[in-house]
């Protein structure tokens, strides 16, 4: 009689035991359940082990489309953002018309732009990686729920570009490599003409620079052309240097 009721309370045991795991009709969907849960408690390392094991030993499953996105998510809050910007690209290459395609492309450029130093003097790159797959987002999905956010996002890494650019094109100026800060000013003017301030800086410098250059004819052109384009404080600068220019002196 002891002896059933030991088998009996094993039994009892052994299922108690299996109902604290997930519901699955199948291996991939429990340890897709198993990695969801495990994600949603912050453990990162576990869930990544659960959605590999899918990829390796499920490959074919319902379940190995969704484990490579959430996997491409996990890597994403672990801060691995070069890895997660890999996985989310390879995700959209395989899988274009996914229904959660602009969400995916969205995360590309998220990661990307996570990338991004906090300081300007450092290498900016990320940012125009950042930017190549938010202006995807908003060319091919303009509606999507992400739309505004990556406009906001583009907003940003603009900003940073633009202040990486004056930096550089500053500096030059300012160490007297005349032919370096012009070929800068002018690449604002190319790249940054919609920011007034920015731009108008810039034209007074693209002068200064060509005057300190000796390059007298291209320092009037310069002078000629954006002096009726800047505000009179700017005006009267440009002015004097063309005056320069015209005396064939540098300051």
């Amino acid at each position: 009689m002891i002896a059933i009721i030991s088998r009996i309370l094993a039994v009892i045991m052994l299922v108690g035991c299996a109902s604290d795991g997930p519901d699955g009709k199948t291996e991939a969907e429990v340890l897709y359940k198993e990695a969801q849960e495990l994600v949603e408690s912050e453990r990162y390392i576990l869930a990544t082990e659960k959605l590999q094991q899918i990829k390796t030993q499920h490959p074919y499953s319902y379940y190995a489309t969704p484990a490579e996105l959430l996997l491409a998510e996990v890597q994403f809050k672990q801060e691995s953002y070069p890895e997660a910007a890999a996985s989310f690209l390879l995700f959209r290459d395989f899988h274009p018309k996914h229904e959660r395609i602009a969400y995916v492309v969205y995360m590309i450029g998220e990661s990307y732009f996570k990338q991004l130093p906090d300081t300007i003097d450092r290498d900016l790159s990320p940012g125009y990686e950042a930017l190549k797959f938010f202006d995807e987002l908003l060319a091919k999905f303009p509606k999507a729920p992400e739309a505004e956010e990556a406009k906001k996002r583009i907003e940003d890494v603009n900003k940073k570009l633009r202040e990486k650019d004056q930096y550089i094109a500053d500096f030059y100026f300012k160490t007297e490599a005349w032919e370096a800060a012009r070929y800068w000013y002018i690449d604002i003017l190319t790249n940054h003409a919609r920011e007034k301030d920015l731009r108008e800086h810039a034209m007074v410098r693209t002068v200064a620079s060509s005057c300190q250059m000796k390059k007298w004819e291209e320092c009037l052109l310069y002078a000629e052309k954006f002096a009726t384009l800047v505000d009179k404080k700017n005006a009267d600068e440009i002015r004097s240097w063309e005056k320069n220019c015209r005396n064939k002196k540098v300051r």
